[in-house]
């Protein structure tokens, strides 16, 4: 058995069967694929609930390789690849686009999955292609960024090719023709900056919010933002006006999740060793040797008390691992 300790950032103690570190894709045909196993990156958008009966595949390729035409970059990045550091690298040569995306923990081919997004950009914007291993077929596979599904926090990878696909890259599309994305929040003070300096003030940012999980174990943005419908919204808005809200479409609206735990006065509540941030309400921390039940209780707690408050359903972003594989704790959808 293999110690998940330090292959999460939330470092809940767990076992795993083995792991195997993919460092060229051609390693991925030697698989055994008929073992149950789980496709990780630098575990920071996963948590082991428990000790994972199978194998664990890390994907820690590396590479980038940058083509140029005479109006954009096309960069082709391995998925092993540290999602920050290739943002940082982007910047540093002149290629921008990536910036409000920076300091995002995990690896380059977790993005997609999660189409990852934050301060008015959603890494869907500039993805053309991803390229994986095709388990059933045994054979490289490329998938538009239409082919791709890309929603809110969501992907094809999720879903239909959940189990079936490995990304192995991952090509991204940056414009010369440069505007830096202003729209969210506290970016909207900066005037005519940089792209270094939109980059510095997102670090500055996230750094002030979201605990480093080497230092204070963390997943970072523990539940998604939920969408609700607009008459939800303006309903929740005339008893709650300083309710943040950010439009999605016609029909839809996104409320800040960690806004809705921090008003139903949960910032620094603690259940065994899990506490949730006191800088920040979103993230929950294993602050004192948590095991898995302190976090699923804390989980649990959380989307009840959002929904007995407001009404809203959350839902965890970061993915779960059982005995057997993904699991969810589905948040409740009646008041209790």
């Amino acid at each position: 058995m293999i110690s998940l300790l330090q292959h999460h950032t939330f470092a809940l103690p767990a076992f795993a069967t083995s792991l195997i570190r993919i460092e060229q894709i051609d390693e991925l045909k030697q698989i055994d694929w008929n073992t149950p196993f789980i496709i990780l990156g630098e575990g920071s958008n996963t948590v082991f609930v428990d000790d994972f009966q199978g194998q664990i595949i890390q994907i820690a390729n590396k590479g980038i390789s940058v083509n140029e035409t005479d109006v954009s970059y096309i960069i082709e990045v391995s998925a092993g690849e540290n999602w920050h550091k290739f943002v940082n690298y982007c910047v540093e040569q002149g290629m921008y686009g990536l910036e409000n995306l920076a300091l995002i923990p995990g690896t380059v081919g977790a993005a997609p999955v999660q189409n990852i997004g934050a301060y008015g950009v959603e890494v869907k914007d500039v993805i053309t292609k991803v390229s994986g291993f095709d388990i059933v077929t045994g054979r490289q596979q490329v998938l538009t960024s239409e082919e791709c599904e890309f929603a809110y926090r969501d992907s094809i990878f999720k879903h239909t090719l959940l189990g079936r696909f490995i990304i192995t890259s991952v090509e991204f599309e940056l414009k010369k023709e440069w505007l830096p994305n202003l729209s969210y929040g506290p970016l909207k003070s900066l005037q005519a900056p940089t792209a270094q300096q939109v980059m510095d003030e997102v670090i500055a940012i996230r750094s002030s919010k979201l605990p480093d999980p080497k230092i204070q174990p963390n997943s970072g943005s523990f539940f998604k933002n939920p969408i609700v419908l607009k008459e939800m919204a303006h309903a929740l808005l005339s008893t709650y006006p300083e309710m943040p809200t950010y439009p999605v479409s016609n029909t839809h609206i996104k409320l800040a999740a960690g806004w809705l735990i921090e008003q139903a006065n949960l910032k620094g509540y603690k259940i065994g060793g899990v506490e949730v941030s006191e800088k920040q309400a979103l993230v929950l921390i294993n602050s004192d040797d948590a095991v898995n039940k302190d976090l699923l209780a804390m989980i649990t707690h959380i989307q009840k008390a959002v929904l007995a408050k407001f009404g809203v359903a959350l839902e965890h972003e970061v993915r779960l691992i059982a005995k057997s594989g993904e699991t969810k704790v589905e948040a409740p959808t009646c008041h209790k």
